[in-house]
């Protein structure tokens, strides 16, 4: 048997606007086992309450996101509030379903409307510093309202009110292509800085010099000479008067000292 809200629940005077009366809907659909029956029902109340959350999502327009999206999360938000209502508590549905959509609405914005992440704290700051901008246009036209002006509104301290202005930019963020100000045709992504392979290097010259003081002064020299002025092997055996493939040696027995000695870390 399929199940219907009854007439009457649904053309009774209610205390709350257009609002349907379905308390008696409610106390059905708590005392019904899980089954075709109950799912129709608990559809048929959702269908009810729909219009009731499309209107809190209107609430919400104007933020960013599309009406369409907004109405679909409210919509989530009343499926959660009519599987969660218990009417035994003596609370009307709409008592607790306008703070359900509302926060399932205000859930999507935290999590999927902030391009960067800002912690709840800087939100609420944020939407208490948004508000008293709105009163204070109104009250003091010809000036932007100042720091000092937003905190005695807010009651919020100077730094709290600055952290809720940087957090009105955070919802979206500049594309890299776009132009710097003044600059003249260039790009944020030209303003950026890369990887500088020096500061590997540093790190490498740092953890090798322990191993190269420990060497004779002769290798050092030849080190030396070969990588730091650049001087071919045959050159080098010329001026320490040896022959050429005995610097070789020389090299590389230093090349398997040193492989030896360096930190795991510094020879990766």
């Amino acid at each position: 048997m399929r199940a219907t809200c009854t007439p009457e629940s649904r053309t009774r005077s209610h205390p709350h606007d257009d609002a349907p009366d379905t308390a008696r809907d409610f106390l059905r659909l708590a005392e019904l086992p899980a089954g075709p029956e109950r799912r129709a029902l608990r559809d048929e109340l959702v269908e009810l309450w729909l219009p009731m959350a499309e209107r809190i999502a209107v609430r919400f327009r104007g933020r960013g996101e599309t009406l369409e999206d907004l109405e679909q999360v409210a919509a989530l938000g009343l499926v959660k509030a009519v599987d969660r209502y218990d009417p035994a508590r003596g609370r009307a549905f709409e008592a607790y379903a306008v703070p359900t959509i509302t926060g399932e609405i205000k859930r999507h914005f935290r999590d999927h409307m902030w391009t960067l992440h800002v912690p709840r704290r800087v939100q609420e700051l944020r939407n208490r510093v948004r508000a008293a901008l709105r009163e204070l246009e109104q009250t003091t036209p010809g000036h932007a309202p100042s720091v000092a002006e937003i905190a005695a509104r807010t009651r919020l301290t100077e730094s709290e009110v600055r952290a809720g202005m940087e957090a009105l930019e955070c919802y979206s963020a500049l594309s890299l292509d776009a132009e710097v100000p003044g600059g003249d045709g260039y790009a944020l992504a030209d303003t950026l800085g890369g990887a500088d392979p020096g500061y590997d290097l540093v790190d490498d010259r740092t953890a090798a010099e322990p191993c190269l003081q420990g060497l004779p002064e002769r290798d050092r020299l030849i080190l030396y000479l070969r990588f730091f002025r650049g001087m071919t092997q045959s050159r080098i055996a010329d001026q320490l008067g040896i022959s050429q493939m005995h610097v070789s040696r020389l090299l590389s027995a230093c090349f398997d000292r040193l492989r030896d000695e360096l930190p795991a870390e510094a020879g990766g």
